[in-house]
């Protein structure tokens, strides 16, 4: 007898367990023909029948409920070692813990991280969002692998870290199509009593706004203050408000919110920083958060 075929012993097998030649084509993702065709090969090979007519079904012959038990114990122990392999793949796999303060924008959170991901040494990553003090105690705790922060951590805290300037840029205006050309005359002027929304007080750009607002005498309408930035987007899309985000991101969210560019806000600066209990960045994964922040999104304005 030929060595055996375990293709067509699957085959078999996916028949056998469904009942049907049609449910085992349907769940290999062949013909019922092709199925047909490689049963009446392996019966061939072994010159044994393995499946018999039964009215309308077919059902198992004596020499294919033997075999049954066979192909049950084969198949289930490949199972058995492919979830073996998958198990110790995902022990291998390093968690990096990183806590997202909730003032950063999520769309450049995203494109820091991502990269992370293709690094050579497998990572799986759990990111925590909240507020930065809580965060840092979690750090403290070494709870956590790092920090995305608005914010560098402040002179005298009781934690013990280090703050990593990743870069900087600008701000940009952004709006509805629509609110945009309700307001006439030219950038900044045309903000003045136009609908606003604004980041909340634990945002750190809230009071560089502010402070820009003051200085070129405009007097928005402040409808909304928001912690959360998407959700302050998510407003801005539906035509609540113009609002402001990094201009780095100027392109993903036009896109991601169906708005438009008023305008640029380049001299209010909104900073992001990672936090570490390191003083120089060695972890493959956080260099490469930082070297993508260097290379990829603030481009002249970020710092190694």
């Amino acid at each position: 007898m030929a060595a055996l075929n375990f293709k067509h012993l699957r085959y078999y097998w996916m028949v056998a367990k469904t009942g049907s030649i049609a449910k085992a084509a349907e769940q290999l993702h062949l013909t019922a023909h092709a199925i047909s065709g490689q049963i009446n090969e392996f019966e061939e090979t072994l010159g044994v029948e393995l499946f018999r007519k039964a009215g309308r079904n077919i059902e198992l012959t004596e020499a294919g409920r033997r075999i049954l038990n066979y192909a049950d114990t084969i198949f289930n122990t490949s199972d058995q070692l492919l979830d073996e392999l998958r198990d110790q793949m995902a022990t291998r796999r390093r968690t990096l813990r990183i806590g997202i303060a909730d003032a950063v924008p999520k769309i450049i959170a995203y494109r820091l991280i991502q990269p992370a991901l293709t690094i050579e040494e497998p990572i799986r990553i759990n990111c925590r969002e909240g507020r930065l003090d809580l965060l840092l105690g979690e750090l403290a705790l070494h709870k956590l692998d790092l920090i995305i922060a608005d914010r560098p951590l402040t002179p005298g805290s009781n934690v013990r870290a280090y703050n990593h300037l990743l870069g900087e840029c600008g701000l940009t205006v952004f709006a509805t199509s629509t609110l945009a050309r309700q307001f006439k005359g030219k950038f900044p002027q045309k903000l003045n009593q136009a609908p606003f929304l604004i980041p909340g007080e634990d945002v750190a750009i809230q009071g560089k706004l502010l402070r820009w607002f003051d200085e070129n005498q405009i007097r928005p309408t402040i409808v909304g203050e928001f912690d959360d930035g998407a959700l302050m987007k998510a407003f801005g899309s539906g035509g609540a408000g113009f609002f402001v985000a990094p201009s780095a991101m100027q392109r993903d969210i036009c896109l991601q919110y169906n708005v438009v560019a008023v305008g640029d806000i380049p001299n209010v600066v909104e900073q992001i920083y990672v936090i570490t209990t390191e003083r120089r960045l060695s972890d493959p994964a956080i260099v490469t958060i930082n070297q993508t922040a260097k290379n990829d999104i603030f481009g002249q304005r970020a710092y190694s």
